[in-house]
């Protein structure tokens, strides 16, 4: 077993990531002790169960990570601080919106992270089977998902590989309560990607506009996909989703509306927010979560 400590430098709430994290039933979270548990695969395809636990006040965090696996430290180190987007200077972020409509919001969320989710795959998994469904029928179906066809290995789950999922029927999944559609859109997707037509690692490379058009070219793939893939697997920081009913029903909320403004009128504000919109979002999402 070996450990390291990480010293943030800038505001980081990780109290709000555990919160997040905690959001699914299949992630392991101490929330009294700080501490979250990963299943990291590296590029390598290897496994890996890394501890994070935090302490120190939100403007001077520190992390302990910690695993078994003492050969891919340096790996997992990097890993970690890049998932965690550790260097990535949330009081700057905050800075821009001094002055605009949205500062109270990020004063009273100071430091909210983008929380990302651990696989890229997984995510776009996730992001398909979350369309147009409520969150927590949402979660049902995907943690169905991963108990039936992941690997369970100390108390941690590593989540389905796209082989597992390809080689399944689409009765499998809509035994699980899939739509005829969404397990269509599961599996071809997975095929796509055993098949070598569509690569995750290599598509998160590029810029977010031709992410976006190679993505919405997939049956069952739209533009809101194409964000949330971009902003919950990359972590990418300009990006304004602004068809979501949440970031909508924040911003009524936010400013009083009598109604929830339209995504047209979202974007036109959204110009302002450039170049942090996806905190922007994140933020707005924050402000109405129970």
């Amino acid at each position: 077993m070996w450990e390291k400590d990480l010293i943030g430098k800038h505001t980081y709430d990780y109290h709000y990531l555990m919160k997040r994290w905690k959001m699914d039933a299949l992630n392991v979270v101490d929330v009294d002790e700080h501490l979250i548990k990963l299943p990291i695969v590296l590029q390598d395809e290897s496994r890996h169960i890394v501890e994070l636990q935090f302490s120190g006040p939100i403007t001077a965090p520190a992390v302990r990570v910690s695993s078994a696996d003492t050969a891919k430290s340096e790996e997992i180190i990097d890993w970690v601080q890049n998932w965690l987007q550790w260097d990535r200077d949330l009081a700057e972020v905050a800075a821009h919106f001094v002055g605009s409509d949205l500062e109270q919001l990020f004063y009273a969320h100071a430091g909210t992270p983008i929380v990302k989710d651990t696989n890229l795959y997984y995510c776009l998994m996730k992001t398909i089977i979350h369309q147009q469904l409520n969150l927590k029928f949402a979660y049902t179906l995907t943690n169905r998902l991963v108990e039936a066809y992941g690997i369970f290995t100390d108390d941690v789950w590593f989540y389905p590989s796209p082989e597992r999922i390809a080689s399944l029927s689409y009765e499998d999944l809509r035994s699980m309560q899939f739509s005829q559609r969404k397990a269509e859109y599961v599996i071809d997707t997975s095929r796509l990607i055993v098949e070598g037509k569509l690569n995750l690692e290599q598509l998160s490379t590029q810029p977010d506009e031709t992410i976006a058009k190679e993505l919405i070219k997939i049956r069952g793939l739209g533009s809101w996909s194409a964000q949330n893939w971009m902003l919950s697997g990359l972590g990418r920081g300009d990006l304004l989703p602004a068809a979501d009913i949440g970031i909508q029903k924040a911003l009524k909320s936010y400013e009083d509306l009598p109604e929830k403004p339209t995504p047209a009128s979202i974007h036109e504000r959204g110009e302002r927010w450039a170049p942090y919109r996806s905190y922007a979002a994140v933020t707005l999402w924050r402000s109405i979560e129970t």
